[in-house]
Protein backbone atom coordinates (compact mmCIF):
# COMPACT_ATOMS: atom_id res chain seq x y z
CA UNK A 1 0.00 0.00 0.00
CA UNK A 2 1.31 3.47 -0.82
CA UNK A 3 0.89 6.34 1.24
CA UNK A 4 0.13 9.24 -0.82
CA UNK A 5 -1.52 12.85 -0.18
CA UNK A 6 -1.28 12.64 3.41
CA UNK A 7 -0.57 15.51 5.99
CA UNK A 8 2.39 15.99 8.35
CA UNK A 9 0.93 17.23 11.49
CA UNK A 10 3.17 15.44 14.65
CA UNK A 11 6.43 13.65 14.24
CA UNK A 12 7.80 11.39 17.03
CA UNK A 13 11.56 11.56 18.29
CA UNK A 14 12.36 7.95 16.59
CA UNK A 15 12.49 8.76 12.13
CA UNK A 16 14.11 5.36 11.81
CA UNK A 17 10.74 3.88 12.84
CA UNK A 18 8.37 6.25 10.43
CA UNK A 19 10.34 7.42 7.68
CA UNK A 20 8.11 6.08 4.77
CA UNK A 21 5.11 7.00 6.26
CA UNK A 22 6.08 10.92 7.18
CA UNK A 23 8.24 11.33 4.07
CA UNK A 24 4.32 11.28 2.60
CA UNK A 25 2.87 12.65 5.85
CA UNK A 26 1.02 11.21 8.95
CA UNK A 27 -0.38 12.17 12.31
CA UNK A 28 0.51 10.41 15.45
CA UNK A 29 -1.28 9.94 18.02
CA UNK A 30 -1.36 8.32 21.64
CA UNK A 31 -3.94 7.82 24.37
CA UNK A 32 -3.33 8.48 27.84
CA UNK A 33 -5.70 5.25 29.11
CA UNK A 34 -5.06 1.35 30.41
CA UNK A 35 -5.84 -0.51 27.02
CA UNK A 36 -3.58 2.34 24.79
CA UNK A 37 -0.76 2.58 26.99
CA UNK A 38 2.37 2.12 24.91
CA UNK A 39 0.58 2.27 21.69
CA UNK A 40 1.18 4.43 19.12
CA UNK A 41 -1.69 5.39 16.51
CA UNK A 42 -0.64 6.35 12.90
CA UNK A 43 -3.48 8.28 10.90
CA UNK A 44 -3.50 8.35 7.56
CA UNK A 45 -5.88 9.36 4.68
CA UNK A 46 -5.49 6.10 2.01
CA UNK A 47 -6.04 6.74 -1.85
CA UNK A 48 -8.03 3.51 -1.75
CA UNK A 49 -9.75 0.90 0.29
CA UNK A 50 -10.80 -1.99 -1.78
CA UNK A 51 -8.40 -4.15 -2.42
CA UNK A 52 -7.69 -6.59 -4.84
CA UNK A 53 -6.16 -9.95 -3.72
CA UNK A 54 -3.32 -11.41 -6.32
CA UNK A 55 -4.20 -14.00 -8.56
CA UNK A 56 -0.95 -15.56 -7.17
CA UNK A 57 -2.30 -15.45 -3.47
CA UNK A 58 -4.76 -18.29 -4.54
CA UNK A 59 -6.99 -17.25 -1.59
CA UNK A 60 -10.80 -17.61 -2.07
CA UNK A 61 -11.87 -14.47 -2.28
CA UNK A 62 -10.68 -11.34 -4.55
CA UNK A 63 -11.34 -8.32 -2.72
CA UNK A 64 -10.00 -7.43 0.40
CA UNK A 65 -10.72 -4.50 2.90
CA UNK A 66 -7.94 -3.62 5.74
CA UNK A 67 -8.47 -0.49 7.66
CA UNK A 68 -5.55 -1.08 10.29
CA UNK A 69 -1.99 -2.24 9.46
CA UNK A 70 -0.24 -3.42 12.86
CA UNK A 71 -2.21 -5.46 15.33
CA UNK A 72 -2.39 -5.24 19.32
CA UNK A 73 -3.48 -8.64 19.28
CA UNK A 74 -0.14 -9.38 19.63
CA UNK A 75 -0.28 -13.55 18.50
CA UNK A 76 3.26 -14.61 18.32
CA UNK A 77 2.43 -16.27 14.78
CA UNK A 78 1.13 -13.58 12.72
CA UNK A 79 1.31 -14.12 9.06
CA UNK A 80 1.40 -10.39 8.36
CA UNK A 81 3.84 -9.34 10.21
CA UNK A 82 6.19 -8.80 7.47
CA UNK A 83 4.25 -6.08 6.17
CA UNK A 84 5.09 -3.83 8.75
CA UNK A 85 8.96 -3.92 7.38
CA UNK A 86 7.99 -2.09 4.29
CA UNK A 87 7.29 0.99 6.79
CA UNK A 88 10.51 0.47 8.48
CA UNK A 89 8.98 -0.48 11.31
CA UNK A 90 9.86 -4.07 12.71
CA UNK A 91 7.48 -6.86 12.39
CA UNK A 92 8.16 -7.39 16.59
CA UNK A 93 7.26 -5.22 19.04
CA UNK A 94 6.35 -2.58 16.44
CA UNK A 95 3.80 -4.72 15.30
CA UNK A 96 2.07 -5.17 18.14
CA UNK A 97 2.28 -1.54 19.61
CA UNK A 98 2.61 0.63 16.14
CA UNK A 99 -0.68 0.49 14.19
CA UNK A 100 -1.64 2.07 11.03
CA UNK A 101 -5.22 3.60 11.00
CA UNK A 102 -6.98 4.32 7.36
CA UNK A 103 -9.27 6.94 9.36
CA UNK A 104 -10.94 8.20 5.88
CA UNK A 105 -11.74 4.02 5.14
CA UNK A 106 -16.09 4.48 5.77
CA UNK A 107 -16.17 7.61 3.41
CA UNK A 108 -13.84 6.33 0.43
CA UNK A 109 -15.61 3.00 0.71
CA UNK A 110 -18.66 4.84 -0.19
CA UNK A 111 -16.98 6.47 -3.62
CA UNK A 112 -15.51 3.32 -4.41
CA UNK A 113 -18.71 1.34 -4.06
CA UNK A 114 -20.46 3.71 -6.05
CA UNK A 115 -18.21 3.63 -8.85
CA UNK A 116 -19.77 2.24 -12.16
CA UNK A 117 -16.88 -0.30 -12.70
CA UNK A 118 -17.63 -1.70 -9.23
CA UNK A 119 -19.76 -4.58 -10.16
CA UNK A 120 -20.70 -5.38 -6.29
CA UNK A 121 -18.01 -8.60 -5.98
CA UNK A 122 -17.90 -10.62 -2.41
CA UNK A 123 -15.28 -8.45 -0.06
CA UNK A 124 -13.56 -10.18 3.16
CA UNK A 125 -12.21 -8.33 6.04
CA UNK A 126 -9.96 -9.67 8.55
CA UNK A 127 -7.52 -11.79 6.26
CA UNK A 128 -4.81 -9.82 6.83
CA UNK A 129 -5.06 -7.90 10.41
CA UNK A 130 -7.97 -8.03 12.69
CA UNK A 131 -10.62 -5.31 12.22
CA UNK A 132 -11.81 -5.63 16.23
CA UNK A 133 -8.24 -5.44 17.16
CA UNK A 134 -8.26 -3.05 20.37
CA UNK A 135 -7.75 0.40 18.05
CA UNK A 136 -11.26 -0.42 16.77
CA UNK A 137 -12.81 0.43 19.70
CA UNK A 138 -11.38 4.05 19.33
CA UNK A 139 -11.52 4.34 15.79
CA UNK A 140 -15.15 2.75 15.08
CA UNK A 141 -14.18 2.51 11.38
CA UNK A 142 -16.16 -1.01 10.87
CA UNK A 143 -19.43 0.70 11.65
CA UNK A 144 -19.24 2.95 9.16
CA UNK A 145 -17.66 0.51 6.41
CA UNK A 146 -20.70 -1.86 7.71
CA UNK A 147 -23.02 0.61 7.31
CA UNK A 148 -21.90 1.05 3.34
CA UNK A 149 -21.85 -2.15 2.94
CA UNK A 150 -25.03 -2.55 4.02
CA UNK A 151 -26.66 0.43 2.09
CA UNK A 152 -24.97 -0.80 -1.64
CA UNK A 153 -26.19 -4.53 -0.61
CA UNK A 154 -22.79 -5.57 -0.88
CA UNK A 155 -21.53 -8.81 -0.19
CA UNK A 156 -19.07 -9.87 2.42
CA UNK A 157 -17.00 -11.85 5.44
CA UNK A 158 -15.38 -11.09 8.58
CA UNK A 159 -12.93 -13.28 10.20
CA UNK A 160 -11.91 -11.90 14.14
CA UNK A 161 -10.62 -12.86 17.37
CA UNK A 162 -12.35 -9.50 18.68
CA UNK A 163 -15.58 -9.76 20.06
CA UNK A 164 -16.42 -5.87 19.82
CA UNK A 165 -17.85 -7.25 16.69
CA UNK A 166 -21.12 -7.60 18.85
CA UNK A 167 -21.15 -3.85 19.06
CA UNK A 168 -22.44 -4.31 15.67
CA UNK A 169 -24.49 -6.63 15.61
CA UNK A 170 -27.07 -4.22 15.07
CA UNK A 171 -26.04 -3.52 11.40
CA UNK A 172 -25.00 -7.06 10.85
CA UNK A 173 -28.68 -8.19 11.23
CA UNK A 174 -29.66 -5.22 8.79
CA UNK A 175 -27.02 -6.14 6.75
CA UNK A 176 -27.79 -10.21 6.00
CA UNK A 177 -31.43 -8.85 5.37
CA UNK A 178 -30.56 -7.51 2.08
CA UNK A 179 -27.08 -9.47 1.17
CA UNK A 180 -24.66 -12.49 1.75
CA UNK A 181 -23.04 -11.89 5.16
CA UNK A 182 -20.46 -14.42 7.11
CA UNK A 183 -18.46 -14.22 10.16
CA UNK A 184 -16.14 -16.45 11.30
CA UNK A 185 -14.34 -16.41 14.36
CA UNK A 186 -10.68 -18.06 14.77
CA UNK A 187 -10.29 -20.10 17.94
CA UNK A 188 -7.14 -22.62 18.03
CA UNK A 189 -7.58 -23.84 21.53
CA UNK A 190 -9.95 -23.13 24.85
CA UNK A 191 -6.42 -24.11 26.56
CA UNK A 192 -6.21 -20.99 28.56
CA UNK A 193 -2.47 -21.11 29.78
CA UNK A 194 -1.33 -21.42 25.86
CA UNK A 195 -3.98 -18.33 24.80
CA UNK A 196 -2.40 -16.17 27.61
CA UNK A 197 0.95 -17.08 25.76
CA UNK A 198 0.19 -17.43 22.31
CA UNK A 199 -2.19 -14.40 22.29
CA UNK A 200 -1.86 -11.76 24.84
CA UNK A 201 -3.63 -9.11 23.59
CA UNK A 202 -6.96 -11.31 22.46
CA UNK A 203 -10.01 -12.18 24.11
CA UNK A 204 -10.01 -14.98 25.60
CA UNK A 205 -11.64 -18.51 23.45
CA UNK A 206 -14.54 -18.81 25.48
CA UNK A 207 -15.03 -15.37 25.25
CA UNK A 208 -15.17 -15.27 21.31
CA UNK A 209 -17.40 -18.71 21.23
CA UNK A 210 -19.83 -16.66 23.37
CA UNK A 211 -19.66 -13.99 20.46
CA UNK A 212 -20.32 -16.86 18.07
CA UNK A 213 -23.18 -18.21 19.65
CA UNK A 214 -24.70 -14.34 20.20
CA UNK A 215 -24.15 -13.75 16.02
CA UNK A 216 -26.05 -17.33 15.23
CA UNK A 217 -28.91 -16.76 17.37
CA UNK A 218 -29.20 -13.31 16.18
CA UNK A 219 -29.53 -15.08 12.55
CA UNK A 220 -25.79 -13.68 11.30
CA UNK A 221 -24.14 -17.32 10.02
CA UNK A 222 -20.83 -17.85 12.35
CA UNK A 223 -18.40 -20.58 11.96
CA UNK A 224 -14.80 -21.01 13.31
CA UNK A 225 -11.54 -20.99 11.78
CA UNK A 226 -9.47 -23.58 14.13
CA UNK A 227 -6.53 -21.99 13.59
CA UNK A 228 -3.95 -22.27 14.42
CA UNK A 229 -3.76 -25.23 15.48
CA UNK A 230 0.38 -25.67 16.71
CA UNK A 231 2.30 -28.68 16.97
CA UNK A 232 3.35 -30.30 19.53
CA UNK A 233 1.34 -27.78 22.10
CA UNK A 234 -2.52 -28.12 20.71
CA UNK A 235 -2.67 -30.95 18.54
CA UNK A 236 -2.91 -33.65 21.17
CA UNK A 237 -6.06 -35.96 21.11
CA UNK A 238 -7.32 -34.30 24.75
CA UNK A 239 -6.55 -30.46 23.17
CA UNK A 240 -8.51 -31.38 20.16
CA UNK A 241 -11.48 -32.56 21.66
CA UNK A 242 -12.11 -30.18 24.24
CA UNK A 243 -11.74 -27.52 21.53
CA UNK A 244 -13.84 -28.66 19.36
CA UNK A 245 -16.44 -29.95 22.02
CA UNK A 246 -16.50 -26.52 22.53
CA UNK A 247 -16.93 -25.07 19.22
CA UNK A 248 -20.04 -27.14 18.82
CA UNK A 249 -21.27 -26.21 22.21
CA UNK A 250 -21.22 -22.72 20.86
CA UNK A 251 -23.48 -23.57 17.82
CA UNK A 252 -20.78 -22.73 15.13
CA UNK A 253 -21.80 -23.27 11.66
CA UNK A 254 -18.98 -25.31 10.77
CA UNK A 255 -15.65 -25.27 11.40
CA UNK A 256 -11.77 -25.10 9.66
CA UNK A 257 -8.89 -26.36 11.04
CA UNK A 258 -5.75 -24.81 10.08
CA UNK A 259 -2.16 -25.76 10.96
CA UNK A 260 0.58 -23.04 12.03
CA UNK A 261 1.74 -21.97 9.29
CA UNK A 262 5.41 -19.56 9.82
CA UNK A 263 6.15 -17.12 6.92
CA UNK A 264 9.74 -16.05 7.02
CA UNK A 265 10.47 -12.34 6.86
CA UNK A 266 8.99 -12.39 10.14
CA UNK A 267 5.87 -14.12 12.00
CA UNK A 268 8.72 -17.74 11.75
CA UNK A 269 11.15 -15.64 13.51
CA UNK A 270 9.09 -13.72 16.01
CA UNK A 271 7.32 -17.38 16.69
CA UNK A 272 10.84 -18.91 16.94
CA UNK A 273 12.32 -16.74 19.34
CA UNK A 274 9.01 -17.35 21.22
CA UNK A 275 9.18 -20.77 20.97
CA UNK A 276 13.03 -20.85 22.30
CA UNK A 277 12.67 -18.69 25.02
CA UNK A 278 9.58 -20.87 26.30
CA UNK A 279 9.63 -24.43 25.05
CA UNK A 280 13.16 -24.79 24.22
CA UNK A 281 13.18 -28.30 23.75
CA UNK A 282 10.55 -28.12 20.89
CA UNK A 283 12.87 -26.06 18.34
CA UNK A 284 14.85 -28.98 17.20
CA UNK A 285 11.18 -30.45 16.26
CA UNK A 286 9.95 -27.45 14.95
CA UNK A 287 13.19 -27.32 12.95
CA UNK A 288 12.49 -31.02 11.70
CA UNK A 289 8.93 -30.78 10.87
CA UNK A 290 8.67 -27.28 8.97
CA UNK A 291 12.63 -27.65 7.57
CA UNK A 292 12.95 -24.17 5.47
CA UNK A 293 9.37 -23.82 4.09
CA UNK A 294 6.29 -22.09 5.90
CA UNK A 295 4.04 -25.28 6.25
CA UNK A 296 4.04 -28.59 8.39
CA UNK A 297 4.49 -31.46 5.66
CA UNK A 298 1.15 -32.21 4.20
CA UNK A 299 0.77 -35.53 5.83
CA UNK A 300 0.72 -33.57 8.87
CA UNK A 301 -1.90 -31.10 8.41
CA UNK A 302 -4.49 -33.76 6.92
CA UNK A 303 -3.88 -36.36 9.84
CA UNK A 304 -4.81 -33.17 12.09
CA UNK A 305 -7.72 -32.18 9.66
CA UNK A 306 -8.81 -35.58 9.88
CA UNK A 307 -9.15 -35.60 13.76
CA UNK A 308 -10.78 -32.32 13.97
CA UNK A 309 -13.61 -33.16 11.14
CA UNK A 310 -13.94 -36.89 13.03
CA UNK A 311 -14.90 -34.75 16.17
CA UNK A 312 -16.71 -32.35 14.75
CA UNK A 313 -19.31 -35.26 13.38
CA UNK A 314 -19.42 -36.16 16.48
CA UNK A 315 -20.46 -33.20 18.76
CA UNK A 316 -22.53 -32.01 15.74
CA UNK A 317 -20.73 -29.11 14.63
CA UNK A 318 -23.29 -26.95 12.59
CA UNK A 319 -26.01 -28.97 13.65
CA UNK A 320 -28.03 -26.07 13.92
CA UNK A 321 -28.83 -23.21 10.88
CA UNK A 322 -28.32 -19.49 11.75
CA UNK A 323 -32.07 -19.15 10.19
CA UNK A 324 -33.31 -21.91 12.75
CA UNK A 325 -31.80 -20.15 15.28
CA UNK A 326 -33.21 -16.81 14.34
CA UNK A 327 -36.80 -18.23 14.45
CA UNK A 328 -36.06 -18.88 17.86
CA UNK A 329 -33.90 -16.12 19.11
CA UNK A 330 -35.54 -12.99 17.23
CA UNK A 331 -32.26 -10.28 17.25
CA UNK A 332 -31.73 -7.21 19.17
CA UNK A 333 -28.99 -5.10 19.18
CA UNK A 334 -26.33 -6.45 22.04
CA UNK A 335 -24.75 -4.02 24.94
CA UNK A 336 -21.29 -2.53 23.64
CA UNK A 337 -18.34 -4.97 24.72
CA UNK A 338 -14.83 -4.06 25.76
CA UNK A 339 -12.73 -2.77 24.07
CA UNK A 340 -10.16 -5.27 24.16
CA UNK A 341 -10.21 -7.35 20.91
Amino acid sequence: MRWDNLRLDVRPADDRLTTPLFEQGAVVRTFDTPEFRGMTFYEVQARSIINRVPEASRMPFRFTINPYRGCSHSCTYCFARKSHTYLDLDYGRDFDTKVVVKVNAPELLRKELAQPRWAGEHIAMGTNVDTYQRAEGQYRLMRGIIEGLRDFANPFSILTKGTLILRDLDLLVQSAAVTDVATNFSVGSVDEELWRLLEPGTPSPLRRLDAVQTLNDSGVPCGVLMAPIVPFLSDTDEAIRDTVRAIADAGATHIVPIVLHLRKGGSREWFMAWLGDRHPELVPRYRELYGAGAYAPKAYQEEAAARVQKLARRFGVGRATPHEARRVAPPSPQPEQLTLA
